[in-house]
């Protein structure tokens, strides 16, 4: 399968903070991949120089088949981009502000028209299309920057931390736009402070640390580099951990994991319900009183402390400030349009 967005040993440096170093990525056409990682990891970094906006000191990208450093003007032809923070024109109406982003992409008026009707209504934005967006709640202007980002359908999709902000029933209605993306075909890279986001949309996740990649695969292939399934026993007496220690150890596919204070006993096991069951006839067996027993998988907050030991934020240092303005999406769109008539005839005709 031929790869939408291909990255080679991308370094970037920021005076004396090294952002990225050495990142590697290859997202095969029509797949979500994940980006996740601690605090100043490199994702937004990595975002900005696949969509043209920072240039790497080293390395090479190219999306949808072109180089990012050579043609970005026709990169940005080609791909939909969606940061932390809505770039809408709060002064422009709903509609004006995607009929705009359309024009600015050398749509003709009346196309440029249709299409913001067809977005405000997939988006649920219909009834509030002629208010000024500043009148808008925080999740409609995330609806409505994730539109403009779609005005030209483009085949390349970047979604910096697309949900930071929304609560929990916007946050459900975009991961439902980015899986109809998904099943019709759109490439995405999204990058996530929300684990179970990046568990229930990505066909594949790739972990960045310091600026570099230190692991790759599905999350039921990370899941279970981190140690597969557990059995997690809380004893009723402290007294007794030693006692179920022991009881545990033979089942154990690994080390042991004690906490003291919670009386909590984890261990990695092989075998399931059967194994969870043989456990507590052992520790019945034993007299040990149980105040709680399980059969627990890995989630991915497990893998990211596994991996970094550090909580999945994004705040990095050094980076440049975000484009979150409807000043900035204008200002990339005229740069797509003006450097390459020729990729903005191609994703036209997508329409």
């Amino acid at each position: 399968m031929r790869a939408a967005i291909r990255a080679e040993g991308l370094v970037k440096d920021f005076g004396d903070v090294r952002a990225l170093d050495g990142v590697d990525l290859d997202v095969p056409e029509g797949t979500v991949l994940g980006l996740l990682g601690p605090n100043g990891a490199g994702k937004s970094t990595t975002v900005r120089v696949l969509t043209t906006l920072v240039r790497p000191d080293a390395g090479s990208a190219h999306v949808a088949g072109v180089d990012v450093l050579k043609h970005p003007g026709r990169v940005r032809s080609l791909l939909g981009l969606c940061g932390q923070y809505a770039a809408v024109d709060e002064y422009l109406t709903g509609r004006e502000n995607l009929q705009m982003v359309g024009e600015l992409y050398q749509m003709r008026s009346r196309d440029a028209k249709v299409r913001a009707r067809e977005l405000l209504e997939w988006f649920d934005l219909a009834e509030a299309a002629d208010r000024p967006a500043r009148t808008y709640s925080g999740g409609m202007r995330r609806r409505l920057d994730l539109a403009a980002a779609l005005v030209v359908r483009p085949p390349v999709m970047f979604l910096d931390e697309p949900t930071t902000g929304l609560d929990p029933r916007n946050r459900l209605a975009l991961w439902e736009v980015v899986e109809m993306l998904a099943a019709e075909g759109t490439t995405l890279l999204l990058t996530t402070q929300y684990l179970e986001e990046a568990d229930r949309l990505a066909h594949d996740i790739v972990v960045v640390d310091h600026g570099r990649v230190i692991a790759r695969g599905s999350a039921d292939d990370l899941k279970t580099r981190t140690g597969g399934e557990r059995v997690e026993v809380v004893v009723h007496d402290r007294e007794q951990i030693g006692a179920a220690v022991a009881a545990l150890t033979p089942y154990g596919g690994g080390p042991l994991s004690v906490e003291q204070h919670t009386r909590r006993i984890l261990v990695p096991v092989g075998g399931g319900a059967r194994v969870l069951a043989d456990v507590i006839r052992e520790l019945d067996g034993l007299g040990v009183l149980i105040d709680d027993i399980g059969l627990r998988r890995p989630t991915l907050d497990d893998v990211f402390l596994f991996l970094t030991g550090h909580a999945a934020e994004e705040n990095e240092p050094g980076k440049p400030p975000r484009t979150a303005s409807g000043a900035g999406r204008r200002r990339w769109a005229r740069d797509a349009r003006g450097n390459s008539r020729r990729g903005l005839r191609r994703s036209h005709g997508r329409q």
